[in-house]
């Protein structure tokens, strides 16, 4: 797998065409953070947004799930 991308474009790339704010992305993601036991809080978002930090795997799986894209695109992989 080749990275076309990272996953500050990925995520700027979903709030954009989804319409979706950072605050809409947390929401997505609270049923999940119950269902599986890992939350996300905005500081983290913001800084994944951002680029300035990159998110662990269990963050990667948190996003992927509540968003319904795969791990491996979120993390800016050249998969469908």
């Amino acid at each position: 797998m080749e990275l076309k991308s990272n996953t500050s474009e990925r995520l700027k790339y979903l709030m954009q065409t989804r319409s979706l704010r950072q605050v809409d992305i947390l929401k997505l993601c609270e049923p999940v953070s119950k269902r599986i036991g890992i939350s996300i809080n905005k500081n983290d978002l913001s800084q994944y947004v951002n680029g300035k930090n990159t998110p662990g795997q269990f963050k990667l799986t948190l996003l992927g799930i509540a968003l319904n894209v795969s791990e491996s695109w979120l993390m800016g992989c050249d998969v469908p």
